[in-house]
């Protein structure tokens, strides 16, 4: 097996080897799966998947986020947006309306209907991580971040809560 010798920002090593880095990759393969799987079967009983998921979650923390902006936040094509926005749409859970300079613009916020399941996703989902909040404590609370903002790649750092923002949008829900 290869060790692997990481650095980490106070000059001290930690040192795993290959079976221990595998782990950490298996632990968040199966983390992923437990974490998406009763929003993943919510969805899927109202024909949309985990692409509708995203696009609900990104535009409810976004309200008036752009197209352009989503696209950007969610790094997919404008064929596999368009698609998922279109049903969202048309089955009343994302209204658009036009920029107030560009009317061109599409600007994008959750109806109640989307802000409803939004809510309900993102209650079993902050229900899981509660939960295993308490169970690592504060400390491991705090390093479970430190590891996944570590994971995050260093173009994606500005799209992190807390940093400057994708677009300049402000909050706000339009009812259709």
């Amino acid at each position: 097996m290869t060790d692997v010798k990481i650095m980490t920002d106070m000059q001290t090593s930690i040192d795993l080897d290959e079976e221990e880095m595998r782990q950490a990759i298996e632990l968040l393969y199966f983390a992923y799966r437990g974490f998406t799987a009763e929003p993943d079967a919510i969805l899927a009983a109202m024909g949309m998947g985990r692409a509708h998921h995203r696009v609900v979650y990104f535009v409810g923390r976004n309200p008036g986020v752009t197209v352009s902006a989503l696209l950007g936040i969610l790094r997919i094509t404008k064929q596999s947006l368009a698609r998922v926005l279109l049903h969202l749409v048309h089955e009343g859970y994302v209204s658009q309306t036009p920029g107030p300079v560009d009317r061109r613009q599409r600007l994008l916020a959750l109806t109640s209907r989307g802000e409803e399941l939004e809510r309900q996703l993102t209650a079993r989902q902050s229900k899981l991580i509660a939960q295993a909040f308490a169970k690592a404590g504060p400390a491991g609370a705090d390093a479970f971040r430190a590891i996944l903002e570590g994971l995050v790649a260093d173009t994606d750092r500005r799209l992190l809560p807390g940093q400057a923002g994708p677009t300049l949008a402000t909050p706000r829900r339009v009812d259709r």
